[in-house]
């Protein structure tokens, strides 16, 4: 998508799930972008392996065809600089690894999205006071619907 609409200069984010591809994804988009960047937002529950590739400024190779673009792929340079490697020769893993600059968004230090935690003291010591909502929960509009299919089940089994 990105080598057919977006302009030179442009940029591109995408919401990716980490795994044992992302390095070989790096080293694609590094081909099109300098600047690509994996994040994971503070909002983001940390047991999950979402995060976001935000690439910056698009430059395609020199005399890039995107119909050549399966093609180019297949072939990968070292995010160093290095010459082309054929991305099925491993040099992704082991003591070849490319490790990926990864950003983590926001206070580490805060509050875990997958965790409870106790509540606060007031300032003046006493205990967290729970208080009624100020309007009830809507009925669903299944409700009539399972009311009818439990009467109807009683009324089968007597």
């Amino acid at each position: 998508i990105v080598t057919h609409i977006l302009k030179e200069g442009g940029k591109f984010i995408a919401k990716i799930f980490r795994g044992k591809d992302t390095s070989l994804l790096y080293c694609q988009l590094k081909l099109f972008f300098p600047t690509v960047t994996f994040a994971k937002p503070k909002s983001s529950r940390n047991s999950s392996i979402e995060a976001f590739a935000v690439c910056e400024n698009y430059s395609p190779p020199e005399g890039f065809n995107p119909k050549d673009l399966h093609r180019l792929l297949e072939k990968v340079g070292s995010p160093s600089g290095g010459s082309d490697l054929d991305c099925s020769s491993g040099w992704l893993e082991g003591p070849n690894k490319v490790y990926i600059p990864f950003l983590a968004c926001g206070d580490l230090a805060g509050y875990d999205s997958d965790r409870s935690y106790p509540l606060p003291k007031e300032a003046d010591g006493s205990s967290y006071q729970s208080l009624d909502p100020v309007q009830p929960p809507i009925a669903p509009p299944y409700k009539r619907a399972l009311e009818l299919k439990k009467a109807s089940a009683q009324s089968f089994n007597t």
